[in-house]
């Protein structure tokens, strides 16, 4: 199992920005696939973007434009931007590596109207 730990969540007025950091133990990214979900309250977790072992990006329609994912494999990190943050972006957001990853504790973004 591989377990990843999110950090960099906050409370962030409409239209501001924050990055999330998703941190392993050990170097997986050229093994593993890591993705960002976000879970707001009430609603199912939905997948907000994908970085694959060989570095290829998709993301939720609802956050093109506006939300990067990266990867510093130095670092064993997996970086989400997020620019022009909205207050529909308000969710515990956690990372999760494919395939075998488990759930993190998350990190709350707030994002004040």
């Amino acid at each position: 199992q591989v377990q990843l730990v999110e950090s960099g969540g906050g409370l962030v007025q409409s239209g501001g920005s924050l990055r999330l950091s998703c941190g392993a133990s050990r170097s997986i990214f050229s093994i593993f696939a890591v993705s960002w979900y976000r879970q707001a309250p009430g609603k199912q977790r939905e997948l907000v973007a994908i970085i694959t072992s060989d570095g290829s990006t998709t993301y939720a329609d609802s956050v093109k434009g506006r939300f990067t994912i990266s990867r510093d494999n130095a670092k064993n990190t997996v970086y989400l931007q997020m620019n022009s943050l909205k207050p529909e972006d308000t969710a515990v957001y956690y990372c999760k590596a494919t395939p075998g990853g488990t759930w993190g504790q998350g990190t709350q973004v707030t994002v004040s109207s």
